[in-house]
């Protein structure tokens, strides 16, 4: 099959990868959308030590699994996991001892034509749900993972910092929970699209010392992290959804200081990520900049790493 491969940090498109066959309990999903995310760019950066095939954002269609999916588009959680270590049975499954990662750890990911995943990982798709919508199921998943880990509601004062592809998200799923929200950025066009959904929105200079309950760092870079820490107040909540490939330095001793709960949250919930798609709730559509075939895979990742730019897609078909 054809797939883009990621060694030694560097990309290629090859055509001459095996198609997976699925071990007993996965599916074999013949892809047709996936979406480049910041963790797909940091790990051409180093961000892990993965080799074989990136993706881990798609929209598929099962062509070898329970007949109640196949031929069904499906969307899939990325963490495979045992089910039988202590992680599993203690509930935190996506923290598995043994597990794979789509894309990121142990596990061929989306830029391909096909890939595997066990059959309790897939979730079919509404109807009423665009191929191009769905591919935001999984990171709509991980920002309603914030609401998972930090009870959030009206009358909290709540920032995100960060416009970017993940911030975006974030900052639609918290303005659903009536809390009072602040988005900052450094992109007039990017907090355009905020604004026009009724959230506050600023630039990261504009940030009060301590104005806030909860702060949610999206920026991936150090600078978003120390605006961060800087806006929550005593005993406020810091949560980290970047992924970062260098060493991060932080004030330590004003966290223990002001006695801040550092919360790191990364994957999420897909049925009420796929709830809020069927439902519109959240608008994802604005937030494609381009598409690129397959065959120009290459091309795709240069266009997303371009300044300004939020999703790029990657499409098997049309």
């Amino acid at each position: 099959m054809h797939a883009l491969w990621l060694e030694n940090h560097r990309l290629r498109l090859r055509d001459d990868v095996p198609i997976p066959s699925p071990p007993a309990g996965e599916a074999l999903v013949r892809v047709i959308r996936a979406g480049i995310c910041n963790t797909d760019i940091e790990l051409t950066r180093g961000y892990y030590p993965f080799t074989g095939v990136p993706g881990h954002e798609f929209v598929g269609v099962v062509e070898r699994g329970p007949a109640a999916l196949v031929g069904r588009r499906t969307v899939g959680e990325i963490n495979a996991v045992c089910g039988t270590c202590p992680a599993c049975t203690g509930g935190r499954r996506t923290h598995c001892e043994r597990r794979t990662v789509l894309g990121i750890v142990n596990r061929h990911g989306a830029f391909a034509d096909y890939l595997t995943l066990p059959i309790e990982n897939l979730h079919p798709v509404p109807e009423n749900v665009a191929t191009d919508a769905a591919v935001f199921t999984e990171p709509l998943a991980a920002a309603l993972e914030i609401q998972e880990q930090v009870a959030i509601g009206a009358g909290q004062r709540v920032l995100v910092v960060g416009d970017g592809k993940l911030g975006q998200l974030v900052a639609q799923t918290l303005a659903l929970t009536g809390c009072t929200l602040t988005a900052v950025g450094r992109h007039d066009e990017k907090l355009a699209l905020l604004a026009a959904r009724g959230i506050a929105t600023g630039p990261p200079d504009g940030v009060g010392r301590a104005a806030f309950d909860v702060a949610v760092e999206c920026t991936g870079n150090p600078e978003g992290f120390a605006v961060a820490q800087r806006a929550v107040r005593p005993r406020g909540t810091l949560v980290l959804k970047s992924t970062y490939a260098g060493a991060l330095t932080l004030d330590a001793s004003a966290l223990v200081v002001n006695e801040l709960t550092l919360v790191g949250s990364r994957c999420g919930p897909f049925a009420p990520a796929l709830r809020l798609l069927a439902e519109a709730r959240v608008a994802v559509e604005p937030l494609i900049h381009a598409r690129y075939p397959l065959a120009q895979v290459i091309a795709a990742f240069d266009h997303a790493v371009r300044p300004g730019v939020l999703k790029v897609l990657v499409q098997m078909e049309a």
